[in-house]
């Protein structure tokens, strides 16, 4: 089985939605390139390829032939990113300043002195030094496009600007031209001047706005402290945190921020883990631990040893898990990258259509109009407002869904949670806390040292959330581990062990039923009581003969009832699944008020009664903690998995609660509404400026009213068409 590997690599260059897919088209077609997905918006790269097959090198080669590069040092690539969005930043307001200083006088030159034939020599002087100086990256970049066949944003600016340029100075040269024919040698050098100006200040807005749709992920990386004290020698010694490497000893003091993933290995403290888990309470450190980068240590000081660098972090691992997301592409997203890639070629085409009609309509006496027509349908049209419209939407809810700890694995996730009409709920680490405690106990054979040890012994091998009460309530009890035969997992059931010729079972009453073991009926009424009273049943025997019964109670967290109450206010059906008993179940559902609910399922079943809700038409979201889960979380329709939970869960699950509080659930279900209700209003504003900038452009309002567009005002539109699709984006930064 070959090796598979996805990373997310900063891209750099991109100056328009058309660049991002042609470097996703470059990258798809390498040889070992599984699948790649450029966000333009992030100015990122999210691959999934071969290492034995294909580098990252090689990778960075083809885009770099493409026209474009990749950031793939090891080290901090993200910084690096940072580091060229900040100069090409800076480059970017350098140039938008210098095209104003000189586009205002030529406006004022172009409106007030327009027959002033002296006039026409200072206007192409500042128009050529605008385009030659603050503009030269369109043209650059144009011709290059034009080399390899290719046609972006930078192609129709270098092309409107060009042409407008072009033939001004003809008509500054060669006036006679056009006098001999009884037509005015009209001059637009301010089109060309102001028309780069505009376009200036409209990406230096949206570079802006679009550096605070990334804000969520610096938040993150801004968790981590840059250095640590690294213990060497008996010595102290201040290092960067790529220094670091595993096993290295690192002193941490009193209100320091943790640097690295580690154990306490001296010491002992208290740490406040809020900014990850989103547990207020401080976490009380012993010896043996583990420690989180990221998080604050509050009272004692400590020596620990590291056990995760770099990507190997939990504050990493939480970082790339949202930058894959927001790398990621909504289903709509791929209809406007198709839409996208013919858009300039496109236009193109209706600026030389525009630029004909006009003159087989008025002739040569309507040439000014036909150039002025064309040039302004090359200015107004603008594929950026598509190509952001719903990355940068994403890219907000993903990263205010990570600030409220809610992980959202991919764009699909989160455009298809606010679809969702069912939501299946498992029991224990769900609703409840997943911390069971034993509260009864009732022997029917006399309790022995034996007994008690081979009931550890087979607990300590159970993956079932209860069996950690029953060990903590045997160790308590001196309880210790004795050697046994064979072990067998009864999924959904419970644990079989073999010792000498017996078999010890321990487990739900249905395996209670598969032994055929009878239950006196003293201990019945117990039983009765307890699953009245909502605590799960342990069943232990030997063969067919029953050993003892345990009441294992599992508190429902606090914040349950009040989750599913604001889930069936969005108008959602709760379900609850769990394995403990018919009574253990409707006690749970009468407590938290769901209707719906099914005792003693396995895993099959479960992702039964998911398929089964889904051919009724429903659109379920299934939330576990487990691996008993992972069956119908796969199965679902948005798989939802408790930050506490296992790591199959949370590997399966399209969205992660990182607190393990269900509250959160009815947060994501409503940031998935309010994201969705963006990206449509961005998609139908950005086509609804095309759908009349264009034809607008192209004078079709001319016949009735005489209005025809001037490319200064085409290209101010386009410019700002971008900008106000990014910063209606960010609104719900500041939405509840």
């Amino acid at each position: 089985m070959k090796k598979i590997e996805t990373k997310v690599i900063p891209v750099l260059d991109m100056s328009c939605v058309v660049c991002a897919n042609s470097v996703e088209k470059t990258v798809r077609g390498l040889s070992g390139v599984e699948q790649a997905t450029v966000n333009f918006a992030a100015n990122t790269l999210s691959v999934t390829y071969c290492p034995d097959e294909i580098t990252l090198q090689a990778m960075q080669k083809a885009v770099q032939t493409a026209g474009f590069d990749l950031v793939i040092e090891e080290e901090d690539p993200v910084a690096i990113q940072e580091e060229k969005a900040r100069e090409r930043y800076q480059r970017l307001k350098r140039n938008t300043i210098g095209a104003w200083l000189l586009a205002v006088p030529l406006a004022v030159l172009g409106m007030a002195f327009m027959n002033a034939s002296w006039a026409n020599w200072i206007m192409m002087g500042l128009a050529f030094a605008i385009m030659l100086l603050f503009g030269r990256s369109f043209y650059t970049n144009g011709f290059r496009n034009a080399l390899t066949g290719k046609a972006n944003m930078d192609t129709l600016v270098a092309l409107s600007t060009s042409i407008a340029f072009l033939f001004s100075l003809f008509n500054t040269l060669f006036p006679e031209f056009w006098l001999a024919r009884g037509l005015e040698p009209h001059v637009y050098y301010e089109a060309s001047g102001v028309i780069i100006a505009f376009i200036l200040l409209g990406k230096l807005l949206e570079e802006r706005a679009k550096n605070s749709t990334s804000s969520a992920i610096r938040g993150l990386m801004g968790l981590q402290p840059k250095t640590a004290r690294l213990v060497k020698g008996g010595k102290e010694i201040e290092v960067p945190i790529a220094a670091l490497r595993v096993g290295n000893m690192v002193s941490v003091r009193p209100g320091e921020k943790i640097p690295i993933d580690g154990t306490l290995i001296q010491g002992y403290s208290s740490v406040d883990e809020s900014m990850l888990s989103g547990e207020p309470i401080p976490v009380e450190k012993n010896k043996g631990d583990r420690v989180l980068a990221g998080t604050i240590n509050q009272t004692g000081a400590f020596t620990m040893k590291v056990t995760g660098v770099g990507s190997a972090t939990m504050l990493a691992q939480i970082v790339r898990m949202v930058q894959e997301a927001q790398g990621s592409k909504a289903p709509v997203q791929r209809v406007v990258d198709k839409i996208s890639s013919i858009f300039v070629p496109t236009v193109v085409l209706l600026s030389i259509i525009t630029f004909v009609c006009w003159l087989v309509i008025g002739g040569t006496s309507y040439f000014s109009y036909a150039l002025l027509s064309a040039v302004s349908v090359l200015v107004i049209a603008c594929p950026c407002a598509l190509g952001l419209a719903t990355p940068t939407a994403l890219m907000v809810g993903i990263g205010k869904g990570a600030e409220r700890h809610i992980l959202i694995k991919d764009a699909f996730a989160l455009e298809n949670l606010c679809r969702v009409d069912t939501v299946v709920l498992d029991k224990t680490g769900t609703l409840t806390e997943g911390v069971p405690v034993v509260t009864d106990v009732c022997w029917v054979k006399e309790e022995t040292e034996s007994i008690r040890d081979i009931l550890f012994t087979a607990e300590q091998k159970s993956e079932h959330p209860l069996a950690s009460a029953i060990i903590r309530w045997l160790e308590e009890r001196g309880a210790k581990n004795c050697p046994i035969d064979r072990f067998e997992s009864l999924t959904g059931r419970g644990v079989q062990v073999q010792l000498q010729e017996n078999s010890y079972w321990v487990g739900s009453q249905n395996l209670l039923e598969t032994f055929q073991a009878e239950i006196p009926v003293s201990v019945q009424k117990s039983i009765e009581q307890w699953q009245q009273e909502g605590r799960s049943v342990v069943f232990y025997g030997r063969e067919q003969q029953l050993l003892a019964v345990l009441a294992v109670s599992d508190r429902i967290k606090p914040t349950s009832a009040v989750a599913v109450q604001a889930l069936k206010k969005l108008g959602i059906t709760v379900h609850l699944l769990t394995g403990d008993g018919q009574r253990t179940a409707e006690q749970v559902a009468a407590t938290l008020g769901i209707d719906s609910f099914q005792a003693e399922v396995m895993p099959s079943d479960k992702e039964n009664y998911i398929v089964a809700l889904q051919q009724a038409g429903k659109r379920v979201a299934m939330v576990g903690d487990g691996i008993n889960d992972s069956q119908a979380l796969a199965r679902a329709d948005v798989s939802v998995a408790m930050g506490k939970g296992t790591d199959i869960a949370m590997d399966v699950a399209m969205v992660t609660l990182i607190t393990s509080d269900l509250l959160l659930l009815p947060d994501a279900i409503r940031l998935s509404k309010q994201t969705v209700r963006l990206i449509r209003q961005n998609l139908f504003w950005a086509f609804v400026y095309n759908l009349i900038g264009i034809p607008l452009a192209a004078g079709a309002f001319f016949p009735m009213n005489g209005l025809l567009l001037n490319p200064m005002w085409a290209s101010a539109a386009m410019a700002f068409s971008s900008v106000s699709v990014v910063t209606n984006s960010l609104r719900l930064k500041f939405m509840k």
